[in-house]
Parts: C-alpha cells; sequence; structure tokens
C-alpha cells in the first residue's frame, strides 16, 4: 500500500512462485545431500571402500553445481521478486528477524565456503580432514534451514508474536516444528532422488546396486518424515486456515486439488523408491528421473497449498495481501486509501473512473491484473452496476469484524477475528467505492475489444 504495484501480465504471486519452488527444489537438496555424503563418504573410509568414495565424489560436484551455483543464484532472485512484488510485507519480515537473516547469511557464508572447500580438496588432504568439511558444511546448511523455517511458518501462522510482539514467539510459532520435520524429510527423500544418478555411473554392477539400495533408504526414509510432517503440520494449522482447503467445501477449491495432487505425487515416489531397494539391479535413469519429478511434484504441490492457505494474508492476522494493515481498516475507510497510497493519487484526474482506476491500483492489483493473471477484466463481466455492487460485497466486504488493539510492543494487532473470504476486505471512503466501482464498469468491455484498442 505504501509503495507502487508492480504491473505484470504475468502475476506477481505467479513470479514470486516459478523463482522460489525451483529454488526449494535445489535449496533442500543442498541440506539433505549434505547429509548423504558425509554419511555416504564416513562409511567408505571406515570401510575403505572406494565405491562409497566415488559416490561421494561424484554426488559433490551435484552438490557445488546445485548449491553454490544455482541455488545462491534462485535465492538473490526470490529476494528481487518479493522486493518488487511485495516490498511492504518484506520490509515488515526485515525488521521482525533482522537478527534471525544475520544469522542465516553467515551460516550460509559457511556453507558456501565448506562446500568449495570440500570439492577442491579431494586427495590433497587427509581422509579425517575431508570428512570434518562435509560435516560442517551440513551443520552450516541445517542451521540455514532451521532459522528460514521459522520465518516462513511465521507468515502463515505468527501465533503469540501479535499480541507480544517478541522475536522468539515469531520463529517458534504453532507450525515451526511440524514444517520442520516435514522439510528435514524433504531433504532427505532430495538427496536420494538427486544422488541415485550418481549411484547409477558406479561401473562395478554389484556395487552399483548396493549403491542404488543405499539412495532408495534415503528417499524412503525421507519420505515417511515428509509425510508424517506434512500430517503433523495440517493439525497444527488454526481451523480458519484448514477451512481453505480442507473439508467437503474448502474457500479455495485450487488449493484443495493441490493438496490431493502432493500426496499423489508423494505415492508415486514411494512407490518408485521402494521398487529401487527391492529391485535394484533393475533400477535405470528414466525411472530415476520419474521419481525425481514427483518428488518435484509433491514439493511443488505442498508449497502451492502452503502459500495459499494464507489467503487473504500476506502475514497473517497482521498484513493483507495488498499491504494494508488490520489495524489501518477503520482509518482508512474514514480518510481513504489514497490518503495512504499517495502514489496511486497522483495518477488520478479527480473523475470518477480515474479515481476508481487509483483505488483498483492501491487495492487489488497486487493479486489482480486488468487482462492477465487473475484477469479483473474477466471478474466484474457482470450485466449491471448492480450485479457488480453485489460482487464486491460478497469477494470483499467492508472489513466488518476486525477491531485493533495494541501489543505490548504498542504495535495495533486485531483483537477480533472472524471467518473470511479469500480476498482482502475492500476499504476506503463510499466515493471511493463508487469511483472503484465506476472503473470496474468502465473494463466490462469484451476481452476481445480491449486488446484490439491497446
Amino acid at each position: 500500500m505504501d509503495y507502487p504495484i508492480w504491473d505484470l501480465s504475468l502475476g506477481g504471486g505467479v513470479l514470486i512462485a516459478l523463482v522460489a519452488v525451483t529454488h526449494v527444489w535445489v535449496s533442500h537438496f543442498a541440506v539433505g545431500g549434505g547429509l548423504a555424503i558425509a554419511i555416504v563418504e564416513t562409511l567408505g573410509v571406515r570401510r575403505n571402500d572406494p565405491a562409497l568414495r566415488n559416490l561421494a565424489r561424484r554426488s559433490s560436484q551435484i552438490l557445488i553445481l546445485v548449491s553454490t551455483v544455482f541455488g545462491a543464484i534462485s535465492g538473490v532472485g526470490i529476494w528481487v521478486t518479493i522486493g518488487l512484488v511485495q516490498p511492504a510485507a518484506t520490509s515488515s519480515l526485515i525488521h521482525n528477524f533482522v537478527w534471525g537473516w544475520a544469522a542465516e547469511w553467515g551460516f550460509f557464508i559457511l556453507e558456501v565456503a565448506t562446500a568449495l572447500l570440500y570439492y577442491a580438496t579431494w586427495d590433497k588432504v587427509r581422509p579425517r580432514t575431508h570428512l570434518l568439511l562435509i560435516w560442517l558444511y551440513f551443520f552450516a546448511a541445517y542451521m540455514s534451514l532451521v532459522i528460514i523455517q521459522g520465518i516462513i511458518s511465521f507468515m502463515l501462522t505468527p501465533g503469540k508474536w501479535v499480541e507480544t510482539g517478541s522475536f522468539w514467539d515469531a520463529i517458534f510459532n504453532p507450525t515451526y516444528f511440524p514444517g520442520l520435520v516435514m522439510r528435514t524429510g524433504i531433504c532427505l527423500l532430495l538427496a536420494g532422488a538427486y544422488m541415485v544418478f550418481a549411484a547409477l555411473r558406479e561401473p562395478d554392477g554389484a556395487a552399483r546396486a548396493g549403491l542404488v539400495r543405499m539412495m532408495a533408504a534415503f528417499q524412503i526414509t525421507g519420505g515417511i518424515v515428509a509425510y508424517g510432517g506434512y500430517r503433523f503440520w495440517e493439525a497444527a494449522l488454526p481451523e480458519p486456515v484448514r477451512a481453505v482447503f480442507l473439508g467437503a467445501s474448502p474457500l479455495v477449491a485450487a488449493l484443495a486439488s493441490a493438496r490431493g495432487r502432493a500426496l499423489w505425487s508423494l505415492a508415486a515416489f514411494m512407490l518408485i523408491a521402494v521398487f529401487a531397494f527391492l529391485l535394484p539391479r533393475a533400477q535405470r535413469w528414466p525411472i530415476a528421473l520419474a521419481g525425481l519429478l514427483a518428488a518435484f511434484s509433491f514439493f511443488g504441490a505442498e508449497e502451492r497449498v502452503r502459500e495459499g492457505a494464507r489467503k487473504p494474508f500476506v502475514i497473517r492476522d497482521f498484513m493483507f495481501s495488498n499491504g494494508i494493515l488490520i489495524s489501518e481498516i477503520k482509518d482508512l475507510n474514514e480518510r481513504g486509501v489514497l490518503s495512504k497510497a499517495r502514489w496511486a493519487a497522483r495518477e488520478s484526474d479527480g473523475t470518477p473512473v480515474s479515481m476508481g482506476r487509483a483505488v483498483y491500483r492501491a487495492q487489488c492489483q497486487a493479486c489482480h491484473t486488468v487482462d492477465g493473471y487473475l484477469s479483473m477484466r474477466k471478474l466484474v463481466a457482470a450485466p449491471d452496476a448492480d450485479t457488480l455492487g453485489l460482487i464486491l460485497e460478497v469477494l470483499h466486504g467492508q472489513g466488518e469484524g476486525y477491531t485493533s488493539g495494541q501489543n505490548t510492543q504498542g504495535g495495533h494487532v486485531a483483537t477480533q477475528k472472524l471467518d473470511y473470504p479469500a480476498m482482502p476486505p475492500l476499504v476506503g471512503t463510499a466515493q471511493e467505492i463508487e469511483a472503484l466501482k465506476a472503473y470496474l464498469l468502465s473494463l466490462q468491455i469484451p476481452v476481445k475489444e480491449a486488446a484490439n484498442a491497446r
């Protein structure tokens, strides 16, 4: 609300999802792969087994390329995209977790340094020193996950933080430990799913079967832990959040479908992993690729559910997806939404349609484009103004049911929370709401005509 909206036909949320999901597919392997390589090389040294050490060597190359190259670049990409698409929420997370971020960046530097040293010192240092590097790498990588999990889960379930403003209440929120269990399992299953390709490159047939079976064991163990963590996570969610994607009539049907896709993908992954464990000699790279894609599908769909379950908030019970705070609703209804979104107010020339476009930019464009993703033109293709007014009332409401108080840190929080629709409440003066209606009515020309007009 305080910052201009980045107008993308793709939709800002979709862009964040594309960058973030590809990042977690590799970043969680960076954690689980560190543990798997450490275990494999430790066993190789103790047993004097060259096949195990060669598996660790080949996997370390994958780890370097995936973790310190693509993982680091896509991690920066997340910061860029969230800063452009959700600047207010990004600012809030930085201010609330500044020391948490500082610690995470410290661990990340250690992670990158030890990964590079580990890869560069094969056969150049003593085995004990080499093992120390990979175990230190895993420690740093897992500690990064431990911290980031607190920040990610906070956005969905801030818990007592809305009352206390405490850093520790924010980090150790109601879904912190369930999410950490689930992500630990995902790290393990991705480790096995990635490293099985390195195992298949072992030239000795008997040794190759043993390595494939070991990677399948990582996959099965990770899948069981991830499934248990996911169920634990669902049980820890507040009832209004579960209602978004669970039950006979979920508020967002697309999220319910994503949940089903996640669980079926995990089931398919487990079948492939069990096949590899029981018949390791029959494992081939197309089957291994199918397992990796199933793992990606499970994790991607789970992330879709977790992110979507925040609707209509970006930080639940604190900030809506358009940047409006719960504490601001009463004030914005009195003074007007454009009194805060001054960047949008400057675009208005005083006519109802231009004022309405400014209100739309401030309140709606964080999620809706005009003709692209979640097209507003298609949404309001109603026959008359009365029907359009009903759409506004049903979809957005007027912020009723929310009242504001102060927490112990002097910040405003919601003191009353009712069930809500999937969109933020429409706020502003009666003049602004009528102007928004006028602007939306102006969009009711045929979509093809609008495209030709441009």
